[in-house]
């Protein structure tokens, strides 16, 4: 079975090169193509290298050291696996002040929790993508069920609350990786080199708001450049986490032609460059007929073709900082 854009599945596999999702070995539906998990994971790999190699001096340093670190360093206050508290971890640190690299070690988990955070994020936001379709599709919008005559007609139910309320943590949860990429490459490009203490981090209260503060700019192709898919992304986060919902009362419109349902939608308000078109306390007018089921995968595939070449870029510049560091340690001298 295939899901589809219009809220209707099929059987068949859809046309070469149109979107539709498919029910994966785990139970998630994913894209039938178009989809950047695994690429984003590769790089989110280099990055975690990347920042042991930097701060160690190379990767073997880095895994020579593995044998004897506490799994505590690497688990408390950032995993559930520890039952460590904050005072517990405190006094754990006091006893083994003189270990080597303490610190070091503290901050480099501290900085490889960002790429996981942007790991964990990205799975998050595609396999909601595929959840939304997956009741678009598959849910019963009403219950009971009843005949419907034909034509269109909307649809408001706790099904729809939960579809709606799907479609707007996807949103929030891609500008989640806005904000959680800002950290990284701020961290990145403020790498910390002295640990006589514990250092924090220099991204902590960076937001995506702060991306002219990493000193790229807005490198193009990356998620900083300007575009129409981070531009939709910002105003649809900002409206439901501060003004409000899509829609005063959300809706699935079905349309129903010989008895049965041919078609789903959900609609977008208006924008103009990147604003809802507004007039007094009035923003949610809705002219342009802007389905987002039809239109949703594309918003999603520019925006991990954008991550990808951030994350690409953050790990070359990553490796670069970390030759530098390595031509600018002091040289032993002969006897």
């Amino acid at each position: 079975m295939f899901l589809t854009l219009h809220g209707v599945p099929q059987q068949d596999p859809p046309p070469e090169g149109q979107p539709a999702y498919c029910l994966d070995p785990q139970g998630a539906w994913r894209p039938v193509h178009g989809d950047l998990l695994y690429e984003i994971e590769a790089e989110c790999i280099r990055l975690h290298d990347g920042f042991a190699s930097a701060l160690f001096g190379g990767i073997a340093a880095y895994y020579a050291l593995l044998p004897v670190v506490p799994p505590f360093l690497y688990e408390a206050g950032l995993n559930s696996e520890s039952t460590l508290s904050r005072s517990d971890f405190e006094q754990a640190l006091i006893a083994l002040r003189e270990m080597p690299h303490l610190y070091k070690l503290l901050y480099l988990y501290d900085c490889r929790k960002l790429v996981s955070g942007i790991q964990e994020c990205t799975k998050e936001v595609c396999f909601l993508v595929g959840e939304f379709y997956r009741s678009l599709n598959l849910d019963h919008l009403f219950y009971p069920p009843l005949a419907e005559p034909d034509g269109v007609r909307w649809v408001t139910s706790p099904v729809v609350t939960s579809l709606t309320a799907t479609l707007n943590v996807i949103f929030i949860r891609l500008h989640s990786l806005l904000d959680y990429t800002t950290k990284l490459v701020h961290e990145i490009e403020h790498l910390r080199s002295d640990f006589a203490t514990y250092p924090k981090l220099s991204s902590s209260s960076i937001q995506f708001g702060d991306r002219r503060r990493t000193g790229w700019g807005e490198a193009p192709g990356s998620l900083f450049e300007l575009s129409e898919p981070i531009r939709e992304i910002e105003l649809v986060r900002n409206l439901v986490i501060h003004d409000g919902l899509l829609d005063d009362m959300p809706k699935v419109y079905k349309v129903v032609k010989d008895g049965r349902a041919v078609e789903k939608f959900v609609l977008m308000p208006d924008r103009t460059d990147g604003r809802l078109d507004r007039h007094k306390n009035r923003a949610l007018f809705y002219s342009g007929d802007d389905r987002i089921n039809l239109r949703l995968p594309t918003l999603v595939s520019k925006f991990q073709a954008r991550q990808l070449a951030t994350l690409a870029r953050a790990a070359v510049r990553l490796a670069e900082i970390s030759e530098d560091r390595s031509r600018a340690k002091p040289q032993r001298r002969g006897a």
